[in-house]
Formats: C-alpha cells, sequence, structure tokens
C-alpha cells in the first residue's frame, strides 16, 4: 500500500515512511493511494472478536508488507494490553436505541489513546529497525499532548515536543502532561491559543532545513498512524449492533476532524454508515461550512470543551481531496485562499457530495451543560461535556430504526468542574491516577513565535548528538 499527499507534490510513501513524515513535505496529508474493501462476512465476524484482533485485521490492510504479519500483531496486542476494560472501546445505552461508545480506557483517559498507543508502538519499531531517532512534534488543545506523552515517554528512539496553549486547558489536561519527568519529554506552554500551537507545528514542517536536521515527525491527528488506528472502533461498534445487516448513525464530538474521517474511512471501506453526524461546540467552523458552503476562519472561543476549541480543522483537507475527486490542485487552491483570506468556498459538487454522507450541528454552552444534566438525570451517566457535544448533536437522529452511537472521547474527570456545576456530581478519578494533582510538574514557557520554538527544540533533542 502506498500513501499520497492531498497537495500532489510530494513522493508517495510506504506505511511506515508516511507513518514517520506525519505531514506531507508539500504540506498536505497522507491518505492511501485506495480504499481496501472489507466484505459484509468479515463485518459480521468482527462481532464479540477480541478488540486487537479486529484492529490486526483492519490495520494490516494498510500496512501490507512492510510491516511482517507477526510484528504487527506484537504492536496492536501491546498496545491495547494496558486498557482498563476488557472490551478496550465498550458500549453503552443511555437511552434507547442511543449507545456511546466509551473510548476512555486507556492510561490518559482520552479516546486519543486508542491511538497513540500503537502509533507509538509502530514508530518505535521502524525507527529500532532502521537504527536511527527522531524528533516527534505535536500540537494539543488537551488531551493529544497527555495521550502523546504517555505512549512515547522513556523510549530511547524518540525525543518528543507537545505545544498547548498556555492556561486553555483543563488542570487534569495540564498535569497528565507536565507530570510526566522522563528526560526524552518536553512541554512547551505557549502563550496563545490551540491554532498558534498548530500553526508553527505546520510551519516546522515546511521548514525544510529544520525539518530533516532534526528528523521531525509528528503525531497530531495529521499523521495517518493514528486515522487508521481510530477507523478500527467503527468497525466493533457496527458489528456489536448488528452490522452489516443494520445501518448505524454515529454522532462525533470533533475539532480537529481526524476522529470523524475515521468513520469516513471505514464508510470508504464498506461499513454500512447511515450517517456521521459533525458535533462542534461554539467554535463551529465545520458546522458553518456544511450549512453555508463556506469555510472560513473566526476567533477561538475558550469553552467548557476545550479540546474542541479549534478554527482551522487540518483534517477537513482529506475529506475535500476525496469530495473533489482527489483534485491535489484544487485543494491546493483553497488551502491557498485559508491561508492568504481565512477562508475558501466548497466547491459545489463537493458540497453535496459530504453533505450526502455527514450532518452536523453545534451545541452552546447551555445546550452542553443542560445535556450533560438531563443525560444524569434521566440514566444516571456522567457524560464529559465534549461527550456532551456529541449526545446534543446526535439526539435527533435517535429512536430510528438505526442505532445511534455517540463517540465517548473523555472521562468526566478530566473535565471535573464542568461536570460538577452541570450536574452537581464530582467525578473522581479512578484510583491509580489519585496522586496526579500533587505529582511534580515540568515545562516551559514560549511565545507564539516559531524560530524560539524551533530554536528550543533543536538544542534538545538527541538527534542533534547522534549528527555530531
Amino acid at each position: 500500500m502506498q500513501f499520497v499527499s492531498t497537495r500532489g507534490r510530494a513522493p508517495a510513501l510506504s506505511f511506515s515512511d508516511a507513518v514517520l513524515a506525519g505531514l506531507a513535505s508539500d504540506g498536505g496529508l497522507y491518505v492511501p493511494v485506495s480504499w481496501p474493501r472489507i466484505s459484509p462476512d468479515e463485518i459480521a465476524g468482527y462481532a464479540n472478536r477480541p478488540y486487537a484482533e479486529v484492529a490486526f485485521d483492519i490495520i494490516r490492510r494498510f500496512a501490507g508488507a512492510d510491516i511482517d504479519e507477526a510484528t504487527l500483531g506484537d504492536i496492536v496486542e501491546g498496545a491495547y494490553k494496558g486498557f482498563r476494560h476488557a472490551s478496550v472501546a465498550p458500549l453503552v445505552e443511555i437511552a434507547p436505541g442511543h449507545f456511546v461508545l466509551e473510548l476512555f480506557h486507556g492510561p490518559t483517559l482520552a479516546f486519543k489513546d486508542v491511538a497513540m498507543q500503537f502509533l507509538a508502538r509502530t514508530m518505535d519499531h521502524v525507527l529500532a529497525r532502521r537504527g536511527t531517532r527522531a524528533t516527534i512534534v505535536g500540537a494539543t488543545s488537551g488531551d493529544t499532548g497527555s495521550a502523546a506523552i504517555e505512549a512515547f515517554r522513556g523510549r530511547e528512539t524518540t525525543d518528543i515536543f507537545i505545544l498547548h496553549p498556555r492556561g486553555r486547558t483543563s488542570e487534569v489536561q495540564r498535569k497528565q502532561m507536565t507530570t510526566v519527568l522522563d528526560d526524552n519529554v518536553h512541554n512547551i506552554a505557549l502563550e496563545g491559543d490551540f491554532d498558534d500551537c498548530q500553526d508553527i507545528v505546520k510551519a516546522m514542517f515546511r521548514n525544510a532545513p529544520f525539518r530533516d536536521g532534526v528528523k521531525l515527525s509528528g503525531v497530531n491527528s495529521i499523521n495517518w498512524g493514528r486515522i487508521v488506528a481510530q477507523i478500527v472502533y467503527y468497525f466493533t461498534a457496527a458489528a456489536a449492533l448488528g452490522s452489516p445487516h443494520r445501518q448505524v448513525i454515529f454522532s462525533v464530538p470533533t475539532g480537529n476532524f481526524g476522529d470523524i474521517f475515521a468513520g469516513y474511512c471505514a464508510l470508504r471501506m464498506g461499513l454500512p454508515i447511515r450517517q456521521l453526524v459533525i458535533a462542534t461546540n461554539s467554535n463551529d467552523i465545520l458546522n458553518r461550512a456544511l450549512r453555508t458552503g463556506r469555510y472560513e476562519r473566526a476567533g477561538v472561543m475558550p469553552t467548557i470543551s476545550p479540546s474542541m476549541d479549534i478554527q482551522v480543522s487540518s483534517n477537513f483537507e482529506r475529506l475535500l481531496f476525496e469530495a473533489t475527486g482527489r483534485d491535489a490542485g484544487l485543494v491546493n487552491q483553497m488551502m491557498d485562499s485559508l491561508g492568504q483570506s481565512g477562508g475558501f468556498t466548497i466547491p459545489n459538487q463537493a458540497l453535496k457530495l459530504i453533505a450526502s454522507q455527514f450532518d452536523s450541528a453545534s451545541a452552546s454552552e447551555a445546550v452542553t451543560a443542560r445535556t450533560m444534566q438531563g443525560v444524569f438525570a434521566a440514566s444516571g451517566y456522567l457524560l464529559d461535556p465534549h461527550t456532551a457535544v456529541g449526545v446534543a448533536a446526535g439526539s435527533p437522529l435517535a429512536g430510528g430504526r438505526e442505532p445511534l452511537v455517540t463517540l465517548a472521547t473523555a472521562h468526566p474527570a478530566k473535565f471535573p468542574d464542568a461536570v460538577r456545576e452541570a450536574t452537581g456530581i464530582e467525578p473522581g478519578l479512578p484510583a491509580w491516577l489519585a496522586d496526579l494533582m500533587h505529582r511534580p510538574e515540568r515545562m516551559s514557557v514560549l511565545p507564539a513565535d516559531a524560530g524560539e520554538v524551533e530554536a528550543f527544540i533543536k538544542a534538545r533533542t538527541r538527534v542533534m548528538e547522534d549528527r555530531t
């Protein structure tokens, strides 16, 4: 399997090279040259199988001969053996026909663990096989950073640098990053918002001398290794609810569009998904884009669902590439317009195709809080504010013939203030994280300046030691 850039100016890469590269050298995002198909009988066979077995069967179709099957099996098995639920991603019914898919049973209580534990082991294997190191960089609005740090901590093949917007994550999210004191972990609190963090990460990848000099690699959802691992739980959830003989609706709280793009990948691979609902908070660029056809940046508004406080949803570029018939020239025009004027118009034919597969809705702060309160009152189930956005967006579609699955992206204890204010309940951390708030922290505060961040990284990555 080869992978091509959405902007068409970078060479096609193997699975391993695409994972190590993260972002393509032309600024685009990698997608497979074609979508492998999974038959109805194979989908039916996923029901009641161990999660790691399904993950192996799906991911091997993209990895091909690039990683031998025995090694891939070990990687997948290792990725999920530390999850604290036997099903890895269990379904819980919160109302008739409305389920939440709990994706927070990994080490940092967020859905990012599902992909990051796989990605770290894959990169470690490839780098060790090649006898080299890499410098990992990432931008986070909260959960990606802690999941990446937990997955990469202590590894000899990588140094990891995570940028988060200072003061704009929950305290639990920050502590999960800054209390990891391994020598290869570097937390950078940036004086800005998430989009500033993401812009600097993209700028570093565009700076070829820096990128090549420190052997830069990314772990945000721009990395195909993240997307491929997220495809799996769409199949396991749907199979548990009767697929392929039954269509399923998925409502996905999303900021950077990676999690819901994985659902689109599953659809392209043959999973009978009736609708994918893009659920956004007050930072509703994606909802506005589908409603108006105009994708346009606006200021980022801090909310009680901070991981979704994003205005530039990077993975939307992958969907645009597919919806325009893989017209890289057209994608380049739209991305250039976004950079120059802060927006672009989605071609009408592409917009129609997207609208046939996706719905969208946004939830205000008040609606998010009412949803947490209402679900708890009706079922005793505590939602974190991000999952509440997904429940609010998808609820109008509940109660039909097809089951509705809302992706539960974080444990409520990661956002205790919002949950307590909405429900009156203080969500406690699991016992194995009970001392988190008392652990010592280590982080560096930097301005939102790409040059200063690059200098910081260059002075600390072990790749530079290898070059001397």
